[in-house]
């Protein structure tokens, strides 16, 4: 399976989400780059953030930044 822009974009703001609590969120404001802004609001379709601009990560965005970490671990 190849990733395409979008899915690289969403993977570099899912890595942005505090990992040492799951009660912290990701707030992007209005002056951040477009393709964070666009990645974030895929991501809150896909039901993986509960708000368009970062918000919190639903048990589904949990369980693919826990996959996201043994990723990167590996591939290091």
């Amino acid at each position: 399976m190849a990733l395409d822009k979008n899915m690289l974009d969403e993977l570099i703001l899912l890595s942005k989400f505090p990992d040492s609590s799951m009660y912290q969120g990701l707030k992007l404001h209005k002056d951040a780059d477009p393709t964070m802004v666009a990645a974030a609001d895929r991501l809150f379709e896909k039901g993986i953030t509960d708000s368009r601009d970062g918000g919190y990560l639903t048990d589904l965005g949990i369980d693919i930044r826990e996959h996201l970490d043994k990723l990167s671990l590996a591939l290091k």
